[in-house]
């Protein structure tokens, strides 16, 4: 060769950083070190300042960083100086890991111990197992085995492929530009250009707030309604149309024009998620302010308070939210005018709990947070001969109002109301009593964590403010608990003041998550999400909502090829995940957009089994809720995806179908639970009627075929039943009847067990009271 090697060195090697850990040899080696340090470290230097919250690096999923094969050109390092010997290598890289000085600087680029041994394992992988290196670095490990150079000129090289395994390295300070959430107000400037007048309800329930704000709303020239529910929107969709006052319906699933045409109304009554911040309004209405602190969904309050572009804003809830709606209005330069409001009626905590359903009487509601107690008082009602609707969460609307109605119909033989929480919103019920079932109720805090702790003040507050509501029969209103032990519990929290609310939800829109994407490419959606959140600043009166919910739906279609923006959308679309149908369906339908095959009617009919049969327990009543809420994916898609989700009408009309199917299995509640009680002690669920992979209601044998047969293999696998029937003593038709008999005597013991327990109540107390006897 006719360059020596130094010469060759100085051709080839273009960064290092040896003079910034050690004196340099000679001035040309140390300039050169010092001038080419700056060159290959200009992004990293800058993004190793930046915010003042450490990243959790935990965060940081390594990217695999192949090996090189063969290089077409050949081995040109090895050619201009030698072939490497792999044990020097060897022996030269761990010499590197140890160096307490390397270890030191890769902190200062953003390498914590842990990211640091994860990039050193890959690096050294990299050097020993490729077939042709960079000529570079090729040359500098030649240079360091033969002490012509210092271990640490491979430290660029080093951070060279840590980068690539870390994307996020070498553009911190850019992510952290893109994730900055701390100037919200900034993200509307069309409500901003607004003098806006913010007037706050402010008052508990059954005061006449939401009232107040709604006449001002009809009065308008055009206004906003923003509410929670569904069914909240539906009811002021209706009342706006029964004024004279032409309204638009707009939710997540759905879109009813009041003009025949098409033409837009003036009025709008939406889900809070659902309106628009840039159509310009005279007055918006936003609806249960107090949910801005939501973990999950208080982002959407947020948006709605920040970026409605209207003339007024009328906000009704809680007065806990009156200081930090002034605080964010605050921000944007607009005062807000506080109106309190009194009850309507009054309320009263008894000082007695019901301690027996015995003791139950018309107009009372016993409030379950499970779905498990809701079935299990609504039995125990039954036994007694009485009759009782029910209502939680996961009923369809159409269902819910359903139950409502039945209770609150004055020639309506049922009386009595089982139902969850659900009851605190978008429901006018007929309630004389709310008597708690229990305190406890699961929840999911900031951090996505389940808790298992008594309801909130506030909760209780909502939920005992819907007895003795103006509007109906009572005009007094009384809360209790089922339990004695529990009632003293209750007291404390209703007479606890509701704490301020202290922070605001935010959520990351599209548009940041794929500038975010832009710089990790190779990041699944739900790590981009979590280094997002890890990444965001925000200032001292806002919080990030928990995106748990969105995380899995993107770890659940992560697999499937998709653009990120209809990642994202997909992702955005409410599930409910405890529904393992629910789930593989969104994951289905990933699938079928991802092939561009669009979603038909007749599709949708095939893969939910159509036509379905009403329910005949409990697991398929489950099962057609389910079905449900896949309708209502549909739905939700098909306003997102118009070409691939055509037949939005068909399948709204399939849905209502499905709701007055669930409505007849709701109405029969009790009798779908003695059914399930009767399978479960005949073991029916291991029975090919009950075989899993058949999707939810499909259409099954003659029904009473299908139980007989059942019958008669889940007996056969007992051995006085399998004795029998070999003997041919029993048949599927004796069976049938032996079940009827049996459910029969259960029911009367059971009866006559209430009526004794009854009837030793009544005698101990008057043994303990005899003057109030």
């Amino acid at each position: 060769m006719s360059l020596p090697w130094c010469a060759l060195r100085w051709v080839w090697f273009p960064a290092r950083v040896g003079p910034a850990l050690r004196p340099g040899r000679g001035p040309g080696p140390r300039l050169l070190g010092r001038a080419a340090a700056g060159a290959w470290s200009s992004s990293s230097s800058s993004s190793s300042s930046g915010g003042s919250k450490a990243p959790n690096t935990s965060l940081y999923v390594p990217l695999p960083v192949k090996p090189l094969g063969p290089s077409a050109a050949g081995d040109v390092g090895a050619e201009l100086t030698r072939p490497l010997n792999k044990a020097e290598v060897r022996k030269v890289l761990d010499r590197f890991y140890k160096r307490k000085e390397i270890q030191k600087l890769g902190t200062d680029y953003g390498l914590d111990a842990r990211l640091f041994h994860q990039a050193f394992i890959s690096f050294r992988n990299y050097i020993l197992q490729s077939q042709s290196l960079d000529v570079d670095i090729h040359i500098t490990l030649n240079d360091i085995c033969f002490s012509a150079a210092h271990v640490d000129d491979l430290f660029p090289f080093f951070m060279r492929h840590a980068k690539q395994m870390f994307p996020m390295l070498a553009c911190k300070d850019d992510l952290r530009k893109i994730s900055d959430l701390r100037l919200p107000p900034n993200w509307y400037p069309e409500a901003r250009s607004f003098r806006r007048k913010v007037v706050f309800h402010a008052g508990p329930t059954n005061s006449g707030k939401t009232y107040h704000a709604i006449q001002s709303y009809l009065a308008a020239k055009s206004g906003v309604y923003c509410g929670p529910l569904k069914l909240l929107a539906h009811e002021i969709f209706e009342k706006s149309n029964d004024a004279g006052v032409s309204c638009d319906l707009v939710t997540g699933e759905e879109r009813v024009m009041a003009d025949p045409d098409g033409k837009p109304a003036a009025h709008v009554a939406c889900t809070v998620e659902m309106c628009s911040v840039t159509s310009p309004y005279d007055v918006a209405v936003i609806d249960e302010i107090q949910m801005i602190k939501d973990p999950a969904r208080g982002w959407a309050w947020t948006r709605a308070l920040l970026g409605l572009c209207a003339q007024e804003i009328h906000l009704c809830g809680e007065a806990a939210a009156i200081d930090i709606v002034t605080e964010l209005m605050y921000t944007t330069g607009e005062e807000v005018e506080v109106r309190n409001y009194e009850r309507l009626t009054p309320i009263i905590v008894l000082d007695r709990a019901l301690e027996s359903l015995d003791n139950l009487r018309p107009g009372d509601c016993i409030v379950c947070f499970s779905k498990n107690d809701i079935y299990s008082v609504s039995r125990q009602i039954e036994i007694r001969g009485l009759e009782s609707a029910v209502i939680y969460g996961s009923l369809p609307p159409g269902t819910k109002l359903a139950q409502a109605k039945k209770f609150n119909d004055p020639d309506d033989p049922c009386k009595i109301l089982v139902a969850t929480d659900a009851i605190g919103m978008g429901l006018n019920l007929s309630i004389k009593r709310i008597i708690f079932n229990s305190l406890i109720k699961p929840s999911i805090n900031e951090k996505g964590e389940k808790e298992m702790e008594p309801i909130s003040t506030s909760q209780a507050l909502q939920i005992s403010g819907r007895a003795g509501r103006f509007s109906s029969k009572f005009k007094e209103g009384e809360v209790t608990t089922m339990y004695p032990e529990d009632l003293k519990l209750l007291k404390e929290i209703l007479n606890k003041p509701v704490e301020p609310i202290g922070a605001a939800g935010l959520h990351p829109t599209a548009d940041q998550i794929e500038m975010f994407a832009y710089h990790l490419p190779d990041t699944t959606l739900a790590n981009l999400i979590d280094i997002f959140v890890d990444f965001s600043q925000v200032d001292g009166q806002y919080f990030v909502c928990n995106m748990d919910d969105f995380k899995f739906s993107a770890d659940l279609i992560q697999h499937i090829p998709l653009s990120l923006r209809v990642r994202y959308v997909f992702c955005t679309a409410p599930i409910n995940k405890k529904q393992p149908f629910v789930c593989s369906s969104l994951l289905q339908f990933a699938r079928q957009f991802s092939r561009n095959e669009p979603l038909t009617f007749a599709w949708i009919r095939r893969y939910t089994r159509w036509p379905l049969q009403p329910p005949k327990n409990i697991k398929d009543l489950v099962e057609l809720e389910a079905v449900h809420d896949v309708l209502d994916l549909y739905l939700w898609l098909s306003y997102r995806f118009v070409d691939m989700f055509p037949d939005a009408s068909l399948v709204r009309d399939l849905q209502k179908e499905l709701d007055g199917i669930i409505q007849k299995g709701v109405h029969n509640i009790t009798t779908l639970i003695r059914m399930s009680e009767a399978q479960r002690m005949l073991n029916l669920d291991s029975s090919p009627a009950g075989k899993q992979g058949q999707l939810p209601g499909a259409a099954k044998p003659s029904s009473g075929e299908a139980v007989e047969a059942a019958m008669a293999e889940s007996l056969a696998s007992k051995s006085l039943a399998s004795k029998l029937v070999r003997q041919g003593r029993l048949t599927p038709h004796m069976l049938k009847q032996l079940r009827k008999e049996w459910l029969k005597q259960q029911t009367e013991e059971e009866r006559a067990r209430a009526e004794d327990g009854s009837h030793s109540e009544r005698t101990r107390r008057k043994k303990n009271n005899p003057k109030a006897h």
